[in-house]
């Protein structure tokens, strides 16, 4: 008999990943949704809707749909309240990033935790991508030696989702460096398989910021037709509707951070939201004293350089044979349900989640501050 699976908060991410699940060999089966929304989402799903059970209680849903694994895609502010229900009942959960948005809820989230059974796969598809996996296993044999300075960067071409979409909330979203860089403190803590031990961040909002009325739309604007932000062309149109130039677009436009290892080493980090077109980048270089190592997700390419002989390696991947993520979402999906199948443990533990969104949290901090911040839970 299929395991059973119950989702809270159906939203765009969790309908993209779990949406065809029927169509897969998993041993798992959705069978209920907890979103308060069922109408409109019984509509899109059209007649998958009536294989399902619907509540808008996630509790209700817990105590009566006999669940074997529960999968939360709520909105970010929410993520740690739901999980909290969960890790009550010591179910296989599958957590959408980033796991809290503020310290309360931190370490709310790290006690429930502690006191759960649960197995917990946090959303972090990019190290489980073939091109980090390569990188990893480059980086374990030794051969570029020990790696002694990071250099990671994150051009966002899509940028606009969080300044014209509900992300432009900061409230909700707890801002860039725990929606983006989440994720890459993530893949760079798996690299190094080091601990952070202290960070310093600043974040500017230099593009989107400017004078147009809070609450406006793109299709009420003068301005829509020339407006390189508009909704209303055809590159934007997944963007969202609001104004990102009004008065309450939230979140900034760029952030970078420093953080220091246990080492003593370092780490450089750096993001932006409104590159466009060919300065898409996301990827690392990894430094160590035999050569270099770097990679990056849009061209599908990792490279060696080998400092000490006239020799580089090149390791060029089919972006258009991988799922989604360069392939780590699929990675994801197989690990969740091998532990709802009781066959594996979590390889991106909610351990993982909580120290990334400490550091994302921190670089907030810092930046607010204009100060370093120690990497610690105290």
């Amino acid at each position: 008999m299929a395991k059973r699976i119950g989702i809270i908060g159906y939203g765009l991410r969790v309908s993209g990943l779990f949406g065809k699940l029927d169509e897969q060999e998993t041993g798992c089966r959705i069978v209920a949704i907890a979103d308060p929304r069922e109408q409109e989402l019984a509509a899109r799903m059209g007649e998958a809707a009536n294989e399902i059970e619907w509540y808008a209680d996630a509790d209700d849903m817990l105590d009566n749909a006999g669940l074997d694994g529960v999968v939360i895609g709520t909105r970010c502010n929410l993520h740690t309240e739901m999980a909290l229900k969960v890790l009550k009942r010591s179910l296989p959960l599958f957590l959408e990033k980033p796991v809290a948005t503020t310290y309360e809820d931190l370490y709310r989230l790290k006690a429930g935790y502690e006191a759960s059974d649960s197995q917990v796969v946090v959303s972090f598809p990019l190290r489980n991508t073939p091109l980090v996996k390569l990188a990893k296993e480059i980086i374990d044999s030794g051969k570029i030696g020990t790696v002694e300075h990071v250099q990671a960067v994150n051009n966002v071409p899509y940028g606009g989702v969080y300044y014209h979409s509900w992300y432009r909330d900061e409230s909700i979203t707890g801002g860039l460096f725990l929606q983006k860089a989440t994720h890459d403190f993530d893949y760079i803590n798996y690299l190094l398989g080091a601990n952070p031990t202290a960070i310093s961040a600043m974040k500017s909002k230099q593009i989107f910021k400017g004078d147009k009325p809070a609450g406006l739309m793109c299709r009420d604007c003068d301005e829509k037709h020339s407006c390189e932000e508009s909704t209303l062309k055809p590159v934007n149109r997944d963007r969202g509707s609001y104004c990102s130039f009004a008065t309450d677009t939230g979140n900034e436009d760029s952030g970078s951070a420093l953080i220091r290892y246990e080492s003593g080493m370092h780490v450089t980090y750096s993001q932006n939201f409104f590159a466009r077109r060919g300065a898409q980048r996301r990827g690392a270089r990894l430094l160590g004293y035999k050569g270099t190592l770097e990679f990056d997700w849009y061209t599908g390419e990792l490279r060696v350089f080998m400092h000490h002989e006239a020799r580089v390696e090149t390791h060029q991947f089919d972006l258009n044979a991988m799922d989604g993520h360069g392939g780590g979402d699929g990675m994801l999906l197989r690990n969740f349900f091998r532990i709802v199948n009781g066959e594996e443990r979590s390889s991106t533990s909610l351990d993982d989640g909580l120290l990334s969104a400490l550091l994302c949290l921190k670089a907030n901090e810092s930046a607010d501050t204009n100060t370093f911040q120690q990497v610690a839970w105290n």
